[in-house]
């Protein structure tokens, strides 16, 4: 039973050492460190050594900002909850960590040891900063200058004549949904930082996908947009945040573009339980080597040219949707992107 005992520590041991971004340690005392993961420098940035010698360290490695706070979670160690705070790397990097302690109890209802759990979240923070930032270009900015329009166009009412009303109230429809647009971006951002999926429903794919290609002849005068038979009367998973995967990919078919009259071909394939939605261009294609980079959020972040964010917000929504996405060349040149989609139940 003893040796029994002694394999499982062992197991346990090695899975513990090899998890990913995460450090575990054991503590007895505040003073005295039983045991701290192989992975604990890879996420605090100190030698697991200088911890066991001087567990002062730990403390001295959280950032000058969060470090009462932390310290103060750390002698709590409330079980129920969390903590997050910032660590200085020897280098002068930041990493942000969330941390929650498990108490032991000895044989008399106290305390034994408390089992620290170590999290890197960095790059999840990164990932919220950039949605807070494209939160408030989109609530801000954006929102702000459609309602100018939307105002504009209201009070052209009284001098436009009858010919003309047709193109107002497009300008209207189209305010309105920029603006209903705004408010689901914001949703769609709490959502992705909270954890939490998005509400789907059925929805039409003919409507939507020819408005989107209707949307982009407007915007783009000079490229062609074909439609390849006809979309097909479908339902498919989704909400209202389907149309601007389309309206990205469309979008990216004619700005990556290098033909003076760049080609957009869209063409539909329904099987038994899902419908494949095909982008095809003209443009000079993209690189074996690039194709899986872009759909990460952009190194260059959300304010500047080139970001990427649309094809991360495609990819990601449609992983919501429970569909997938990818990208292949064209033939004889230009990229061709996949989306495909489960059909309505």
């Amino acid at each position: 039973m003893e040796s029994d005992a002694l394999d499982q520590r062992e197991d346990f041991r090695q899975l513990v050492d090899h998890l990913d971004g995460v450090a575990i340690w054991v503590a007895s005392s505040p003073e005295r460190f039983d045991y701290i993961s192989d992975g604990f420098e890879d996420v605090w940035g100190i030698p697991a050594e200088e911890v066991e010698d001087d567990p002062a360290r730990l403390l001295e490695t959280i950032h000058p900002d969060d470090r009462e706070r932390v310290r103060e979670n750390m002698e709590r160690a409330s079980p129920e909850e969390s903590y997050v705070g910032r660590v200085v790397r020897p280098d002068g990097s930041v990493r942000w960590l969330q941390n929650r302690q498990i108490l032991l109890p000895d044989d008399d209802g106290g305390v034994e040891k408390v089992v620290g759990i170590s999290t890197d979240i960095t790059e999840q923070k990164r990932r919220e900063e950039e949605l807070d930032a494209l939160n408030r270009v989109l609530r801000h900015d954006i929102r702000n200058d459609v309602n100018v329009v939307v105002g504009w166009a209201e009070l052209l009412a009284d001098h436009v004549d009858e010919e003309g009303e047709p193109y107002r109230q497009r300008i209207l429809d189209a305010g309105e949904r920029v603006i209903d647009l705004t408010e689901v971006a914001r949703d769609y951002a709490k959502t992705v930082t909270s954890g939490e999926d998005l509400d789907t429903h059925p929805v039409s794919l003919r409507d939507v996908l020819e408005h989107a290609v209707e949307m982009r002849r407007e915007s783009y005068p000079d490229a062609e947009f074909v439609v390849d038979g006809e979309v097909p009367d479908v339902e498919v998973t989704g909400n209202e945040m389907l149309e601007s995967v389309f309206r990205n990919l469309l979008n990216n078919a004619v700005q990556h573009n290098d033909e003076a009259e760049p080609v957009v071909e869209v063409s539909c394939e329904v099987s038994a339980d899902a419908v494949a939605v095909r982008v095809a261009d003209n443009g000079p294609g993209i690189p074996d080597h690039q194709k899986e980079a872009i759909f990460e959020q952009g190194e260059a972040g959300i304010g500047s040219q080139g970001t990427g964010v649309g094809l991360y917000l495609v990819r990601t929504l449609v992983e919501q949707y429970d569909g997938s996405v990818s990208v292949a060349d064209n033939d004889p040149k230009g990229t061709v992107f996949t989306v495909t989609l489960p059909l309505a139940a």
